[in-house]
């Protein structure tokens, strides 16, 4: 069924880095949504007045609220396609991240006001009247969203899309809000205790829950998270399987939304290297790294001399110090300089953002257990971090 509807919207399906072809899968999850979210409104909010219950009718406003995110998902991937301007010269890609936070807030507004009604029924108690009709309403209505959870969750996974993500999680909550829903019905057989009304408070709560994971994800999209280890593994791997190239380091990826991603890095490469060669391996490693993962980089030469004992001789006695402090310290662009009776360590230090000490703290533990190690040397510390 998802492979039909896939080939019947989207002839291209699989070129996931065209803004055209995610706009197409946006729009085709987005009807499918409205379509299937109307149908379970109306129905569950006549289930709701036939049976006089507030977790129903709760629910089925909350379907209605679906119906409006996919709206604005359909927004969000059109702006997202168009093409850079002027005044975007990076494109709109990251529409995609703000629509995931629109929705976020619309969905937090319904989950408020459902909570404020069920309240106000757990107050005011009214009598609930089971019927069976109701009840084969909100089973037919579970089998739609398992089916739209699968669905979505396969185009966000296939796209990789956090937009169609929160769709599928929300049809994941919209199941688990039904199933206490149905059992809100069925206990006003038994009992005259409110457990419609404390069933639609505990709905609307996992509502809110649903809107802040969904709003947590897309700040963190919008302000800038750490590139996926998988992406950053595969550069790596790409680029010291060239010859000649003997490290990186300093590598950092900037997201402008999916398939628009700026990369930078420095690779380290034998002092006494031929420059031209180095040059030309480097632009085939940014065209390759293009071509495979639509990721442009630009990538920095550093000459280093690996073939000099004495400087490797140094590094190890300096990565030996580090490691005391903490095994996560790593350092690179070593150099040694030398005057006429003392030598000068040059390197960057790369601390983790979870070390306990500031930078003026580490130079200074650094500079005393070096000094006592060599009295003769001295270290020129560049404090940096790993961005990815």
């Amino acid at each position: 069924m998802i492979r039909f509807l896939l080939r019947k919207w989207i002839p291209d399906s699989d070129n996931i880095k065209d803004p055209i072809v995610r706009k197409a899968y946006g729009t085709c999850s987005s009807i499918i949504g409205i379509c299937c979210n109307l149908l379970l409104f109306f129905i569950k909010y006549l289930a709701g007045v036939l049976s006089g219950s507030i977790a129903i009718i709760s629910d089925a406003f909350n379907n209605l609220s679906d119906c409006a995110t996919c709206f604005i998902t359909i927004f969000g991937y059109k702006l997202a396609a168009k093409p850079a301007d002027k005044g975007h010269p990076f494109g709109y890609g990251r529409m995609e991240y703000f629509t995931s936070l629109i929705m976020a807030v619309i969905i937090a507004l319904v989950g408020f006001e459902l909570l404020r009604n069920s309240i106000e029924k757990l107050i005011h108690q009214e009598t609930i009247t089971f019927q069976f009709l109701s009840l084969i309403i909100l089973l037919l209505s579970i089998g739609v969203k398992l089916w739209m959870m699968h669905f979505n969750t396969v185009l966000g996974d296939k796209i990789h899309a956090s937009t169609l993500l929160a769709v599928a999680k929300d049809s994941r909550n919209d199941v688990i809000a039904t199933t206490a829903t149905i059992f809100a019905l069925i206990s006003s057989l038994v009992t005259d205790f409110p457990v419609d009304g404390i069933i639609g408070i505990l709905v609307s709560l996992l509502i809110l829950k649903s809107a802040f994971d969904i709003l947590r994800d897309a700040v963190n999209d919008l302000l800038g998270k750490p590139a996926d280890s998988e992406v950053v593994k595969e550069i790596r791997t790409r680029i010291l399987s060239h010859f000649r190239i003997e490290g990186i380091h300093d590598l950092v990826l900037h997201d402008y939304g999916p398939g628009k991603i700026l990369g930078s890095c420095h690779v380290e490469v034998q002092a006494d290297a031929n420059l031209v060669q180095i040059h030309s391996v480097v632009d085939s490693i940014e065209r390759e790294i293009y071509n495979s993962m639509h990721i442009l980089m630009t990538i920095h030469i550093d000459p280093m001399e690996f073939d000099n004992e004495e400087v490797q001789a140094y590094k190890e006695q300096m990565e030996s110090i580090i490691h005391k402090l903490d095994n996560s310290f790593s350092l690179h662009d070593f150099c040694l300089v030398c005057g006429t009776s003392t030598k000068r360590l040059v390197f960057d230090l790369v601390v983790p953002f979870s070390c306990d000490y500031d930078d003026a703290e580490l130079e200074t533990i650094i500079q005393i257990e070096l000094q006592r190690e060599d009295p003769t040397c001295t270290a020129t510390i560049l404090f940096d971090r790993d961005y990815t």
